[in-house]
């Protein structure tokens, strides 16, 4: 089977189903994993290099507003990959080409390929995506195989926040934030990410759309951490781009940022795709709130601590 992911995440699955060989085609934004480089790019973004995350957001509610999007497909690049199975989502016009795009696409180049959208919503959704990516290309074993073994990694953590809670370990209260100009509380899976391991996001929406907020309500809630994720950057972007974020009146009397426990995460592998590696991020999370209790449970690049100046 020919496919062509226009996800990161799909990418991801395709690859951790041993599908690699069938992948002909992915978007501009696929990094992982590094086999992934030798696969052609058949999308490309409209905004510029550079930008920060505020000029990003201006630039994306333009080109929305305006009926267009910041990401396209390159036909010729599609029409070369001949897919027979793409796979695509519908969540948000703004982070990826949606299956409109896609449909369309295919009918300008004449072919005749089945388009998948998958729209998780949840960790349960997730491993749901990557079950229906099993299903299309006739590796359902190895996508039930890899649900057990997710499964397994997400009840072992679980089972050790449970029991560090008995000892007295209690949740944290933090807030999450999935942009950073202007800043958007977390939505989706990544609330129940910080749930499940063992936190408390107190401005997320578990199971809807991440949505903006304002510094006022970040101050008033007074966490003990903030989590910084902006959409799609790794941890060293995001204390870049955090960095060039004004500071609003009263932030450093938060208790998060007077104890030091202001983080940049590793979002786009762990935390904004909805992949298998979200597993990990419920591990990276839990070494946050827990230390003690999760040493070395954690991937070793899915944070670094914030310095305030």
């Amino acid at each position: 089977m020919r496919i062509v992911s226009l996800l990161p995440s799909a990418t991801e699955i395709v690859f951790a189903l041993g599908l690699g060989d069938e992948l002909v085609g992915r978007t501009h934004a696929c990094d992982y994993p590094p086999e992934v480089e030798a696969v052609p790019v058949v999308t490309r973004s409209t905004l510029p290099a550079g930008l920060s995350s505020r000029q990003i957001d201006r630039r994306v509610r333009r080109l929305l507003a305006a009926g267009s999007a910041p990401y396209g497909l390159d036909v010729d690049a599609l029409q070369a990959a001949a897919p027979d199975l793409v796979l695509t989502q519908d969540v948000c016009a703004g982070c990826a080409v949606t299956r409109p795009q896609a449909v369309e696409a295919l009918r300008a180049c004449g072919l005749d390929a089945e388009v998948v959208s998958l729209e998780p919503t949840s960790i349960e959704g997730i491993l749901h995506a990557i079950t229906t990516v099993g299903a299309m290309t006739s590796a359902e074993d190895e996508a039930i195989g890899l649900v057990e073994l997710l499964r397994e990694r997400l009840g072992a953590i679980e089972e050790q926040v449970q029991r560090r809670r008995a000892a007295g370990v209690r949740a944290s209260r933090v807030v999450t934030l999935e942009w950073l100009a202007p800043p958007f509380a977390s939505g989706h899976w990544l609330p129940e990410q910080v749930r499940r391991a063992g936190g408390w996001d107190v401005l997320g929406r578990e199971g809807q759309r991440a949505a903006q907020t304002s510094w006022r309500a970040v101050i008033e809630v007074d966490p003990e951490q903030v989590l910084l994720a902006p959409c799609g950057f790794d941890a060293q972007r995001t204390a870049d781009e955090w960095a060039r974020v004004r500071r609003p009146a009263g932030w450093r009397q938060l208790r998060a940022v007077r104890e030091g426990q202001v983080f940049a995460l590793n979002a786009a592998a762990y935390f904004t795709r909805p992949g298998p590696r979200a597993i990990e991020g419920i591990a990276v999370l839990a070494e946050l709130f827990d230390p003690s209790g999760f040493d070395g449970e954690a991937p070793t690049d899915g944070w670094m601590l914030v310095v305030e100046p």
